[in-house]
This record gives C-alpha cells, structure tokens and sequence, in this order.
C-alpha cells in the first residue's frame, strides 16, 4: 500500500490517500498537480510537508521506474543499447544477465530494431519507448509514467498501454491527457487545483465528469447510443 499523510507541497494539498497494488492514472486539467504529485511519489521531489511511505517504507529506499513526459531529459547514453542496460549495469549485474534482460524488454516493446541506433538520431516517439525500456527493465516496484504516451501514435501508445498493464511492477502510476486507457485502470484520480477530487474505480469517477472534458469519448459514444 502506498500511503500519503497531510501531503503538502506547491499547488498539492492532499491531507490523505492511499493507492493500492495495481495500475492508478492520475487525470485532471492542466495545471491541477498531476506532475508534481507524479515526482513526489517516485521520489524525484521531497515534499515540504508530509510522508509518503510505500509499503511501510520511505520512498527514497525503493526502487522506481520513472519516464517523464519529455524523453530527452530521461536519456544519458548514446548507444540504444547501452541506454537501456544502463539501471542493471549500476546495480552491478554480471554481463550475461544484463544482455539477456535487455533483449527481454526491446523485444516485449517492440523495439529490438533500434538497439544499435544514436539516441540522439531516434525520433520522439523512438526516444519514449526507449525510455519507457529503461525505466522497467530492473523490474522496479513502482513504475510512474507522466504522460509518455503524449509524443506516440496510436499504435505506439497502445503498445505501451499494454506493456504497462502487463508489467510486473507491484504499483503502476500513470498520469495521461488520454481517458480512454484511463477507463482499464484499476483507480483513478482526479485532482482539481491540488485536491483530490475524487478517487476510486474508473466505473465510479467518470460518471460523475461526464460534463466534462475527462469524460471517455467511447462513454459518450455508448451514452448517445444508449439514448438512441
């Protein structure tokens, strides 16, 4: 269990809120914290108030998975290759079980194809999927994307919908402008200038934004229907 406590910090006032094993995506308008909130619980930021413990333990002793909305700022090789191995080479894992972990995941992504390609000469949705790649292959417990699927087509972002929900991460915490993969996770929360708005099972929380712009358009499409 994923445990904040009287959490403040910029914009954020969240006195509680706890997040469960599975996958959460963090939705609310531009402007609402999501990003900030995204950086405290991989650890990137310490509030200025508050806890965030993560199965009982502080989160600057767990290890995190993170991607940014903005790859370049996530990337420090050159090489494809060396990009990707570069969390288990840290760790100090031994050649053979770093080469055989980093070809798991190129090919579980799609993207064994780019291995020997200049990071720097990757496209923008390239560089996503290579990050999205270094940022799961040690397994981490918690893995946290802020809107990585904003650079990726649609097919693209499907692929990395489904290597999320498949991961092996015990928490999965995704913050996305997207409301249709948003409606297979297993909690959302919707946050409104810092607070939070409301938070449970996606078929409780966009029922109530169906005013909205957070409303699912295929929700729209089946009210309409439904009407009809």
């Amino acid at each position: 269990m994923i445990e904040v406590l009287d959490l403040r910090h910029g914009i954020l006032d969240i006195p509680s809120l706890t997040i469960s094993p599975g996958s959460t995506v963090v939705i609310g308008l531009n402007g609402s914290g999501k990003t900030t909130l995204l950086r405290i619980l991989a650890g990137i930021v310490a509030p200025e108030k508050g806890t965030v413990l993560i199965d009982g333990q502080e989160i600057f002793s767990i290890d995190v998975g993170w991607l940014n909305e903005y790859p370049d700022r996530n990337m420090l090789f050159g090489k494809v290759s060396d990009e990707i191995a570069s969390p288990l080479r840290f760790r100090g894992m031994d050649c053979p079980a770093v080469t055989l972990q980093v070809q798991k995941i190129k090919e579980e992504l799609g993207i064994a194809h780019l291995s020997e390609r200049r990071t720097r000469e990757l496209s923008g949705g390239e560089k996503v999927m290579v990050s999205l790649a270094t940022a799961m292959v040690t397994n981490p417990l918690i893995l946290v994307l802020d809107e990585s699927d904003s650079h990726l087509d649609e097919e693209s972002a499907a692929v990395v919908w489904s290597a999320v929900r498949r991961s092996p991460s015990r928490y999965r915490i995704i913050c996305t402008q997207d409301m249709e993969p948003a409606t297979l996770a297993d909690k959302v929360i919707h946050l409104e200038a810092g607070k939070i708005a409301c938070s449970g099972p996606p078929g409780e929380i966009f029922p109530g934004l169906s005013e909205g712009c957070l409303y699912p358009f295929s929700w729209r499409v089946s009210d309409a229907a439904g009407i009809q």
